[in-house]
């Protein structure tokens, strides 16, 4: 998103140090981004690399994307029937999102368990999936996670332990505010970016934007921020762990030297055939 650059710990023109980037700056903060989208934006971005003569490198934490990336995932697409769809979002608004929930979990307990209550936006697809379908969105996923991956690639997941973890991320979200995250904020505020746009969902948007609206203190924000933060951190784990053909780095192991581990992969990528 533009104008979403500290809270989102965008790269900068310096650490790209001339590397053509893609997908960032490409969307204002009032626009949808969801899994269909960054599955089209990223297989012409790879395509353009390819072209370019150049192998692709996806960077990201967020396991359910590059999962649909990696392997084409097929995602039904809704048929333009939204009345469902708004009954739910006026059930949500008037009851809370567990109501919702509740019914996902009578109707598909496998998506209820690794859905949050509160992304109400997934527990509604999901709902809308069973609607439409009479089969779980869970179980729909689940065939398409067996498909072949179309691509040659290597997928690597950077690791540590737990407390090193957790204290960088508290570090980190106090970089963020030493960087102008809640001028950042106030900004976008000014902007007239609201908390139920999608990209004002981001971790580190909507905490400031609480305090910003007097829901919180900032110390309160910022204590749920960095709690948030490592649950974040703490699913994302479990995710990987369950995935196909990761290869896991332990940081420790390389001393946590960059250097190190980029000399370890490329020797990797090469015994594997995907570099010369």
């Amino acid at each position: 998103y533009r104008h979403m650059d500290v809270g989102s710990a965008k790269v900068t023109k310096e650490e790209m140090d001339g590397i053509p980037h893609y997908l960032i700056d490409v969307l204002d903060p009032e626009e949808a981004f969801n899994v269909v989208v960054f599955q089209d934006m990223a297989k012409k971005a790879m395509k353009r690399i390819r072209e370019n003569g150049h192998i692709p490198i996806v960077a990201g934490g967020t396991g359910f994307y590059i999962q649909a990336l990696l392997y084409d995932i097929d995602f039904t697409e809704n048929d333009g029937d939204m009345e469902y769809r708004h009954r739910l979002e006026a059930l949500a608004e008037k009851e809370g999102p567990p109501v919702l929930h509740k019914m996902l979990m009578e109707r598909d307990p496998e998506s209820a368990e690794a859905i949050h209550e509160n992304n109400v936006k997934r527990v509604i697809r999901a709902l809308e999936f069973y609607e439409k379908t009479g089969e779980k969105i869970s179980a729909h996923n689940a065939a398409e996670r067996e498909k072949t991956s179309p691509y040659n690639f290597a997928y690597y997941v950077l690791n540590m332990d737990r407390g090193r973890l957790y204290s960088r991320i508290d570090r980190r979200v106090d970089e963020m505010l030493e960087n102008g995250l809640v001028d950042e904020v106030e900004r976008l505020k000014a902007m007239g970016c609201t908390r139920d746009l999608v990209s004002m969902q981001g971790l580190g948007y909507k905490e400031i934007l609480d305090c910003l609206s007097g829901e919180t203190s900032l110390e309160e924000a910022v204590y749920i921020l960095k709690r948030d933060t490592r649950h974040f951190a703490k699913r994302q784990l479990t995710w990987f762990k369950r995935e196909r053909d990761v290869t896991w780095v332990d940081q420790e192991r390389f001393s946590f030297d960059r250097d190190q581990i980029l000399e370890w992969m490329i020797r990797d990528l090469k015994e594997r055939k995907i570099i010369e």
